[in-house]
């Protein structure tokens, strides 16, 4: 009846489990790893609307160089996180 939730308002979280929701705490190494590969594809993006793109290319290139670098270093800071923490047992 009283089964573990994720929406649960009366948890004892601290630190950083506070700000990253539990489904994605838990399964941090693949998200991180998921936002880095995205940042990647975004990057991509941005070399591609450079190369094809016509005289407003510019913007839309830096467009999608930002999300690629907001997606990267959100990535790299989650796998820091997942490192720092003390394995299961």
């Amino acid at each position: 009846m009283n089964g573990q939730n994720d929406n649960n308002t009366y948890s004892t979280r601290t630190g950083l489990r506070r700000i990253i929701p539990r489904w994605e705490y838990r399964h941090l190494r693949v998200i991180a790893n998921l936002r880095i590969g995205i940042s990647g594809l975004l990057a991509i993006f941005g070399i591609l609307t450079l190369a094809y793109g016509a005289y407003g290319a510019y913007g839309w290139t830096a467009f999608w160089w930002v999300l690629a670098a907001a997606h990267g270093s959100l990535g790299f800071w989650e796998l820091t996180i997942a490192r720092s923490t003390a394995p299961r047992t």
